[in-house]
């Protein structure tokens, strides 16, 4: 029996950029196996964590799972990890791209070198993987989704991260540009983009640090990779949305914990 005739060719087929860690893009690729979608996990250099994670769905999902490599510094793996998740499956349902680079960085120390490579991982590689799965989402009946994860923080960036931001409000644009690209040529095609907030922090940050960051959403609290991946989700099942940024931040986009109290004017 080929592998093919292994699995449900009927259920969805989503491929998640940057999947292969135990982060963000896996949580959205975990999530996306449990509500029914053969997966293909991206990875570079945790391809032994990502095949440990696929093999683990296949059991505990009842979906199939791959795993392809490369580095996203090359274009041609843009082309290639779409095309291989294709031909294994026969279609192509949803495109997550969450593969990115992010390190502080003074702005006195970045070079060209490093602001080239950021918007190469974080911009170009979104932009020629989403190319990529357009060409075979258009010439599907029922189309399919891309969805790029951008950064809550294009609007109000903080500080040591200049080579970062410019790389990721190019994702804001770039998703409006595609779901205009593509959807004109099939409308079933939509491309929307998740802008997390504050998730996933690392073992390092202060506890203050992490007090403070709560502190300034409204939600009060930090976001989990959970959240992202829900967010995912409902872009890729509302077939009525299109071009849209969704910030996922706890309403930390809108608040100014200064501490001011603004009421009505009733003098």
């Amino acid at each position: 029996m080929s592998l093919r005739q292994t699995f449900d060719t009927d259920a969805p087929v989503a491929i998640v950029t940057g999947s292969g860690a135990p982060r963000v893009g896996r949580v959205i690729a975990e999530e996306l196996s449990r509500r029914g979608c053969h997966v293909a996990l991206h990875a570079n250099s945790s391809v032994d964590e990502a095949e440990a994670a696929a093999s683990s769905w296949q059991t505990n999902f009842d979906r199939d799972a791959i795993v392809v490599t490369g580095s996203l510094d090359d274009d041609a793996v843009c082309d290639s990890i779409i095309d291989q998740t294709h031909s294994h499956y026969g279609r192509l349902d949803i495109l997550v791209n969450s593969a990115a680079i992010w390190s502080p960085t003074s702005l006195d120390e970045i070079t060209g070198d490093e602001i080239r490579r950021y918007f190469q991982i974080n911009s170009v590689a979104s932009l020629l993987c989403s190319r990529a799965a357009g060409r075979h989402m258009v010439g599907q009946p029922h189309g399919g989704a891309i969805i790029q994860i951008g950064d809550w923080a294009t609007v109000r960036p903080y500080a040591d991260h200049a080579a970062y931001f410019p790389s990721k409000g190019a994702v804001e644009a770039m998703t409006r540009s595609l779901a205009v690209e593509l959807g004109s040529r099939n409308a079933r095609v939509r491309v929307n983009c998740v802008q997390p907030g504050p998730v996933l922090l690392g073992d390092d940050v202060p506890a203050e640090t992490t007090q403070q960051l709560i502190d300034s959403t409204l939600a009060r609290r930090i976001g989990t990779p959970e959240d992202v991946a829900s967010a995912v989700a409902f872009l890729c099942e509302n077939t009525f949305v299109t071009g849209v940024c969704l910030p996922v931040d706890g309403g930390r986009g809108i608040f100014a914990p200064d501490g001011l109290q603004v009421g009505r004017n009733t003098g």
